[in-house]
């Protein structure tokens, strides 16, 4: 391996974003917050968007602050949540904010697309998942209300690559982040034209697929004087977060292993060679999204700690401001077992009164109303543990042999009481960590397109020697009435 190099990792969440600064020593990978800011949906003209003129601001603020301190930066990467996109008119220019997924112009879209093409089909030249917050479903929207702004554009990019783009000057849509909009065939890597034909929607506007570990160019002149840093190289990364957090899964190569991203989404599945694309995966269902150095992330997008983030949102408005930390051990004392909800109940997705709508479901289904919101955090924990066990038998049932262990990397890889309960439901052993994947397989596909590192199997290594994952295994299951038992 070459000396030590020094990368910095732009990582675009849901819920906030950060800058981080990466060091690639022979043995080691080190990492250094830079910068953290805020991130959410605004609301503009009664849609949910996202300010992007806001986030381009704050990455560079965090790639300034990076390269004043610490001078030589071997590379810049950008990674972000999935299917959101932006619109460039004939002069490159952004039209409009990107819309959030979570807006309500996809509702009835996945039936609207259903008319013009079987679902059975959609499945078949796309193999992702059917959720109504896809880009396919987002461009449909906007075809069927005959929006001026589809109608002008010239170029759609994804939300990490259009960061890229302002800083490089490169349009691109790089495979992992593409992989997630159910436009493209995951079999072949390229956009599917029969898609794009059912659904009369324009592929011209789509830009090259590109692999992660490509050097995209440099800061363009203008935007390295604004910074005040010199040409620094773009890199394309994993540009999408699960993307880099999976690559970043310190897992052990003679096992069989799952992995789960916890964050506001949980991302639930196997890697795989190649897409699978059949009558179970198209049942579960299953989603093949596009994984580094050629892998399919064949996985589940299940709700996440979205349900808790919302709940603590709702009571800091009510008046009581609770730290993630202080709930979780609120919930450590509740009792267990009090409540089923499917985590993934249509009604929990969007965002507000997330108690109330919890509460609501509760009521619906004659369950009693909880008002204790240790035991509210507890229910959603519970139930979530419940869906990841489902999850594992299901993947288990796809994929030749049995899992082993399961890996739960990124923010909610800190959660003790989550993983326990994971470990109590799965009946696997669940190493959790690192809970900065996400950063870290960003720095990781960099130091790969610098040829730094040789291939994946080499920067798992580095993971595994730069970091001490903790363990859980499964407590008795007569003693945990939660307890989803293995089929």
């Amino acid at each position: 391996m070459a000396d030590e190099k020094r990368y910095i990792a732009v990582d675009l969440g849901a819920e906030s974003g950060r800058v981080m600064l990466g060091i690639v020593s022979a043995d080691k990978i080190r990492l250094e917050e830079i910068h953290r800011f805020t991130n959410g949906p605004v609301e503009q003209n009664g849609a949910l968007r996202w300010d992007f003129p806001r986030l381009m601001s704050e990455v560079k603020t965090g790639i300034g602050k990076a390269a004043k301190e610490f001078g030589d930066i071997a590379g810049i990467g950008v990674d972000s949540w999935g299917v959101d996109f932006g619109l460039l008119d004939d002069n490159g220019n952004l039209i409009e904010n990107p819309y959030h997924y979570r807006d309500s112009r996809t509702n009835g879209m996945i039936e609207k697309a259903c008319e013009l093409m079987p679902k059975r089909e959609i499945y078949e030249h796309t193999g992702i998942q059917f959720a109504q917050y896809n880009s396919i479903y987002q461009l449909l929207s906007m075809r069927l209300a005959d929006s001026p702004v589809l109608a002008k554009a010239k170029r759609l990019i994804f939300i990490a690559d259009l960061v890229s783009y302002f800083l490089a000057g490169k349009p691109y849509a790089e495979y992992t982040l593409a992989g997630t909009s159910q436009l493209m065939d995951m079999r072949t890597g390229k956009w599917s034209r029969a898609i794009f034909e059912k659904m009369n929607l324009p592929i011209e506007i789509m830009p090259e697929v590109i692999n992660p570990g490509t050097i995209v160019g440099t800061l363009t002149k203008n935007v390295a004087k604004e910074i005040g840093c010199g040409e620094i190289p773009v890199l394309a990364v994993g540009s999408h977060d699960t993307a880099s957090a999976v690559a970043a899964v310190p897992a052990d190569r003679k096992t069989k292993w799952a992995y789960l991203s916890s964050g506001t989404w949980s991302l639930m599945g196997v890697e795989t060679p190649n897409a699978i694309v059949n009558d179970k995966t198209f049942a579960y269902p299953f989603t093949n999204e596009g994984g580094v150095e050629g892998t399919i992330r064949l996985l589940k997008n299940i709700m996440g700690l979205w349900l808790v983030q919302e709940c603590k949102r709702q009571w800091q408005k009510e008046g009581e401001d609770l730290s993630y930390a202080r709930l979780t051990e609120l919930a450590e004392k509740a009792k267990s077992g009090q409540a089923t909800i499917d985590v993934d109940d249509s009604q929990f997705y969007a965002p507000g009164q997330m108690p109330a709508r919890i509460n609501k479901y509760l009521a619906a289904t004659a369950q009693k109303p909880i008002d204790d919101k240790g035991q509210m955090v507890r229910v959603i924990l519970e139930n979530l543990a419940r869906k990841y066990a489902e999850t594992i038998n299901q993947l288990e049932d796809v994929v030749a042999g049995g899992i082993d262990c399961l890996h739960i990397v990124g923010g909610g890889s800190q959660n003790d009481l989550l993983n326990q309960l994971t470990a109590n439901a799965t009946g696997k052993k669940v190493i959790a960590g690192p809970a900065e994947a996400t950063a870290i397989g960003n720095i990781l596909m960099q130091a790969r397109a610098t040829g730094q590192i040789q291939d994946l199997t080499q920067g798992r290594d580095l993971v595994r020697n730069s970091s001490t994952p903790k363990q859980y295994l499964p407590e008795d299951v007569l003693t945990q009435k939660n307890v989803v038992k293995k089929r």
